[in-house]
């Protein structure tokens, strides 16, 4: 995997080479109205590091452990937005929009199809912040995290195996990875 999809030229101010995906999202910023929480929010400035998260409702009866959204401005390989299960003390109304750390990812298949998750951290939650990596959260967390994923399609007949959890530069990796297949997706997008 490749941490960008190439370049397209210097930047106006003739610096070094401007990343194809840092180009195509820029200039997606200068909307004056935001008409979709995917497209169209920032996925803010500290990223693949720190993002923004979106937080979404779960069509079960079934309740998430945490709270649960995605990353806007990417994209996997199922053809959805990056997933992530933000750990913070509250729960938040889906929509919200909030800053997220990546601490790891929980590899996933769904039905067949990858379908990982990442974990993380509210940044700006003073109790779970100071988490900088998976393997520092308790035993219990995780166990309670990896049975919610395992269970949570069973209403629907629905098979999903969920593998070890990996550390925090995976999951960096994964969110660099999936922000980068977006602006190939938008390019594609733009062609047609």
């Amino acid at each position: 995997m490749s941490n960008h999809l190439g370049t397209a030229g210097s930047n106006n101010s003739g610096g070094p080479p401007v990343a194809l995906n840092e180009r195509i999202l820029s200039s997606m910023s200068h909307r004056s109205v935001a008409a979709h929480p995917w497209h169209d929010l920032e996925i803010g400035p500290g990223a693949p590091a720190v993002c923004n998260c979106v937080d979404r409702v779960l069509y079960s009866s079934v309740v998430y452990p945490h709270n649960y959204g995605f990353i806007p401005r990417t994209i996997c390989e199922d053809s959805d937005p990056m997933d992530v299960l933000v750990l913070m003390q509250e729960p938040v109304l889906p929509g919200s929009f909030l800053r997220c750390r990546a601490i790891g990812l929980m590899p996933m298949i769904d039905q067949g199809e990858k379908d990982d998750k990442i974990i993380a951290v509210c940044a700006d939650d003073p109790e779970f912040r100071h988490y900088k990596d998976i393997k520092e959260l308790p035993p219990h967390r995780l166990a309670e995290i990896r049975r919610f994923f395992e269970d949570y399609k069973k209403n629907e007949n629905k098979k999903v195996d969920v593998e070890d959890f990996l550390p925090a530069e995976a999951a960096i990796e994964a969110i660099k990875y999936s922000m980068d297949l977006y602006a190939s997706y938008i390019v594609e997008s733009l062609r047609q």
